[in-house]
């Protein structure tokens, strides 16, 4: 069986990464209106991720205040892929069987 990364199967580090791959590029407030999240919450699980060199950080400081901006990095990327692969894998189900007979194929 696929083991699933540690790291990304926490739903809110899913979801940032997974908002990330599809925006590309956002500011600490984009992230944390979309995700309706706390401040603090949002900093832990991005510094875990930026430890993990799955998301990098920039910071311009041209207006009044100096802007972060988070993207996900070529690991992040791939972790990512690899993530929703194993999900998938370990998700397919026969598809023909009632849903209350479905039952989880594991890859050989």
């Amino acid at each position: 069986m696929d083991a699933l990364d540690p790291l990304l199967h926490q739903p809110l580090r899913t979801q940032l990464a997974a908002y990330l791959a599809g925006a590309g590029e956002a500011t600490f407030t984009d992230l944390r209106r979309q995700l309706d999240v706390s401040d603090g919450n949002l900093d832990s699980h991005l510094k875990k991720l930026i430890a993990a060199d799955y998301i990098s950080v920039r910071k311009e400081s041209g207006g009044v205040r100096p802007q972060s901006y988070y993207a996900l990095t070529v690991i992040g990327q791939q972790a990512l892929r690899d993530y929703v692969a194993a999900l998938q894998r370990l998700l397919t189900f026969d598809q023909g069987a009632p849903a209350a007979n479905w039952q989880a194929t594991v890859p050989t």
